[in-house]
């Protein structure tokens, strides 16, 4: 029966005078983000959050956000982490479905948050990027609200493709183990690690992998609210960043930025890429322009997050997910939840210490998710006789042209190789024979020349006929979501294409 904010307790005990967090020149120690986090822990329970309530905070990556977080964690209560660009419908709908007792939300953008709260009849505070002010503190009294293993610390909602988003109720073991693994046996960090906090903490990546592996190791976590390629390269050098983790298109917003070849990145000793597949050809091009390897790993919010990696000790297999961590096992299965034959396309499941309770209050919809111990992950995947694992789509994203059955990932590999090309995602569209046609957006790198026929030709060559797309249009970005991840269902098509 150990909190997860624990974890700070200790960690401020051992190193309570080195830097915490930092956000450009505002730094906190260990010490002072404890004692800062303690008197938020009284602030709530002055408001009468108790034990197992929920509380809700729109933050964006500020020296706030850990600060509120631990807080709520050492009151006992539950996050409920929201995106800061969500609108006073959808706040309102996450207070509304977790029951939470309050809101928290940053002052410049507090507008979506104070409206919902005032439509749900719970209470909103605001806190400055730098620190909570009076409205949050409390006098703390220096202790920790035991929680069981099994009690939710984060409920954090992923949204589907299909219906409303669902809570992922990860509990204080999920969490603990994870941010453990990775802090031991991925990121191996130590009080003398800088990590690069980039990733939104309101998503689980960003969460467990930064903040919470950060504090367990007692390495600093430097944070930028706002990810932007050159900005990043700025941070790196000032603060001497050892560590920095991002999803693909962050790689390729500091691969593209004019000022790569004046950045001194030399501090870093180790990259790692989460949230969907990295293009091979972008891990190649990082690792050659910085000189820093990238170990690519996977995981969702349901399993809090890490399932796999490309382990540090290990050998590295560049366009694969690795092998699963400590914990946790993997396998690959048929729609029937039976085992595919070796080198056959499955979906993966996954066992282990890192898997949600259940989605919050829908015992449905979790038994679907989880029928028999196994999560169903959704992910298409092979694995090779090493036991490496290669995404080779998302189930629900697979194309399936005239019975033939076409992954995205492929055709967006084969673009990534073109030299014009930073981004691109490749979708299906009806066809009234066929069924689906394979199609796709481009994104070209700034002041790179290609038109539409150039790329189809480029793909053509290099997959099999009935892959290639017979639509493809440029575009100036591609839509993504809160963590800089590509969404593929939010490509507009043409016109000219649905007609």
């Amino acid at each position: 029966m150990t909190n997860l904010a624990q974890h700070l307790l200790d960690t401020a005990s051992a190193h309570g005078d080195r830097p915490a967090l930092r956000m450009d020149d505002a730094v906190l120690t260990h010490g002072q983000f404890r004692e800062d986090a303690a008197a938020v822990a009284a602030g709530l329970r002055a408001r009468g959050v108790t034990p197992g309530d929920r509380v809700g905070m729109v933050l964006p990556n500020v020296l706030s956000f850990p600060v509120v977080f631990y807080g709520a964690l050492l009151a006992g209560a539950a996050v409920v982490p929201m995106n800061p660009l969500l609108k006073a419908r959808e706040v309102e709908y996450y207070l509304r479905d977790s029951g939470a007792r309050l809101v928290v939300a940053l002052d410049a953008v507090a507008d979506a948050a104070v409206e919902a709260a005032g439509v749900v009849g719970v209470d909103a505070l605001t806190v400055g990027p730098a620190g909570v002010g009076d409205a949050l503190r409390g006098t703390p009294d220096g202790g920790v609200v035991d929680r069981a293993d099994e009690d939710a610390a984060v409920i954090l909602y992923t949204s589907g493709t299909t219906g409303p988003p669902k809570g992922a109720e990860l509990t204080h073991a999920n969490l603990r183990g994870n941010a453990r693994t990775t802090q031991e046996t991925l990121l191996e960090a130590t009080p003398d690690d800088v990590v690069m906090g980039c990733l939104p903490l309101f998503h689980v990546f960003g969460l467990t992998c930064a903040l919470n592996a950060a504090v367990l190791a007692g390495s600093c976590l430097t944070l930028l609210p706002r990810f932007d390629g050159a900005r990043a390269l700025e941070i790196i050098e000032r603060d001497r960043v050892t560590v920095f983790e991002g999803v693909p298109t962050m790689f390729s917003a500091m691969l593209h930025s004019p000022d790569r070849d004046r950045a001194d990145v030399s501090s870093l000793r180790l990259c790692i890429s989460g949230g969907s597949a990295m293009p091979v050809e972008v891990m190649r091009s990082f690792e050659e322009t910085f000189g820093c390897i990238v170990l690519e790993g996977y995981g969702l919010s349901e399993t809090s997050p890490v399932a796999s990696f490309n382990h540090p000790h290990a050998e590295r297999k560049p366009g694969t997910i690795g092998t699963p961590i400590r914990g946790v096992e993997m396998r690959l299965v048929d729609d029937e939840g039976r085992d595919v034959r070796e080198g056959d396309v499955g979906e993966i499941a996954i066992r282990g210490e890192n898997v949600m309770k259940g989605y919050w209050r829908k015992p449905e919809e979790t038994a679907k998710a989880i029928p028999d111990g196994w999560f169903r992950t959704g992910d298409l995947a092979r694995r090779d006789g090493d036991g490496y694992y290669a995404i080779v789509d998302r189930k629900k994203e697979m194309i399936i042209r005239g019975g033939y059955n076409v992954y995205p990932r492929e055709i967006e590999e084969a673009l990534y190789e073109h030299p014009a090309v930073a981004e691109a995602a490749c979708v299906g569209v009806p066809h009234p024979e066929l069924g689906e046609e394979v199609a796709a957006a481009v994104a070209l790198k700034p002041g790179a020349q290609a038109d539409s026929a150039e790329l189809q030709a480029w793909v053509k060559e290099r997959v099999a006929a009935y892959k290639y797309p017979r639509h493809l249009w440029l575009v100036d970005a591609l839509p993504k979501g809160p963590t800089g991840k590509i969404l593929r269902r939010a490509v507009e098509i043409p016109t000219e294409v649905t007609q």
